[in-house]
């Protein structure tokens, strides 16, 4: 199954690849890589989820915003891929950044929010490898950023 019908399959509705916020691109191929610069997580309908988690959110409500931040990230692959998510080989990494306090340690169970999304719409070529990071801020007072690395065939 392509991964466009498995997005089908899944009722899965991406949002909208949102241009840079600054002097960057949202991604750059590099050979048979895509890089995918940092999502950050908004609602379906592009409002900023925004808080600390382990003080204004939950994990649960961690792992949501790291979807959506996955969602992102595959709808940029998308345009950088000219809309043919078939030109994916795999997903090679995701490095996660958790807006939390000091004392909240399940920084891993909150990126698999964009973890899980991958490996469902990708199977065996979406399993990657990954960093789950905690920082104490994140641009906007957003909850979550994921970005990703691709392989391309």
């Amino acid at each position: 199954m392509s991964f466009d019908k498995k997005i089908l399959e899944l009722d899965i509705q991406l949002p909208e690849a949102k241009a840079p916020a600054g002097n960057y691109v949202a991604t750059k191929i590099i050979g048979k890589l895509l890089y995918i610069s940092g999502q950050i997580s908004t609602t379906a309908d592009g409002k900023l989820i925004k808080g600390k988690i382990g003080k204004e959110l939950t994990t649960e409500q961690g792992y949501e915003a790291a979807k959506r931040c996955g969602l992102s990230i595959i709808a940029q692959a998308k345009i950088a891929c000219e809309d043919d998510l078939s030109k994916i080989k795999s997903c090679i990494k995701l490095t996660g950044f958790v807006n939390s306090t000091d004392e909240f340690t399940e920084q891993p169970k909150v990126i698999n929010g964009a973890s899980d999304l991958i490996a469902s719409i990708f199977g065996d070529a979406g399993m990657h490898t990954r960093a789950a990071v905690s920082t104490n801020s994140l641009p906007l007072g957003v909850s979550v950023e994921v970005d990703a690395i691709f392989e391309l065939n």
